[in-house]
């Protein structure tokens, strides 16, 4: 079985301009979730589709999965955790509540506010995660990378060509993933909030798969804008 997870446990408290989370913000006449959902629900190979919401918005988000003609066998609406392993935490729990999970079955989890995602990002998603157990959706690192340790001065400018700039989805074989969360200490799950750096951690390769420029997170009210802009054009 191959499982999409939709991470939406937000609150969106970069999205100075609104009450609610961005992943509800409409995006040409629907909001943001529904657009990544949609996405999702078009790839075949996704058996069911999971949505882990912020548990105050549960009920809000089964009505606009309904309105927007979305509800479905293939749809399972589960509350999020406190952080985001924490939201995969319990989608993960609630397909073992429905299913015998084997070593094969697979989990493709991806941010509600990427709505651009393609097919062929899902498709490769779910062929490096078969093949290699993990991967991670990337694009390569086209501006300068500055660092500094304290925000005012320089401490090093690292060569770019071997740096990236994660996206979503990031994929994974069910319970190697799982194996990874039961092997966090507690002072590690306080600290590391993306998934693929605990399977580095912890020795297991992750693959990369090729993203897109256009895959990009709304998060901010310039990102919001942007995705506006980009429906106006097509």
């Amino acid at each position: 079985m191959i499982y999409g997870a939709i991470l939406a446990g937000g609150v969106g408290s970069r999205m100075q301009n609104t009450d609610i989370p961005k992943q509800f913000l409409e995006l040409d006449g629907k909001p943001i979730i529904i657009h990544t959902l949609e996405k999702m629900l078009m790839n075949d190979r996704l058996d069911v589709v999971y949505i882990g919401i912020n548990p105050s918005w549960l009920s809000f988000c089964e009505d606009l999965v309904k309105k927007n003609g979305c509800a479905s066998d293939r749809v399972r609406i589960v509350a999020g955790g406190a952080d985001r392993n924490g939201t995969i935490i319990n989608i993960i729990n609630d397909i073992k509540a429905h299913a015998t999970v084997t070593d094969e079955d697979i989990i493709v989890t991806h941010d509600a506010v990427r709505p651009f995602l393609t097919q062929r990002i899902i498709d490769d998603n779910i062929d490096a995660a078969i093949k290699h157990g993990a991967c991670d959706t990337v694009v390569k690192a086209s501006d300068t990378i500055v660092r500094s340790e304290g925000g005012d001065f320089i401490t090093e400018i690292p060569d770019r060509k071997p740096l990236y700039q994660g996206q979503t989805p990031q994929s994974f074989k069910i319970n190697l993933l799982q194996k990874c969360f039961d092997e966090m200490t507690e002072e590690e799950s306080a600290i590391l909030t993306d998934a693929c750096k605990i399977c580095v951690l912890k020795g297991y390769p992750v693959a990369l798969v090729e993203g897109e420029v256009l895959n990009f997170k709304i998060t901010t009210v310039g990102d919001y804008q942007m995705a506006r802009a980009m429906l106006l054009i097509k």
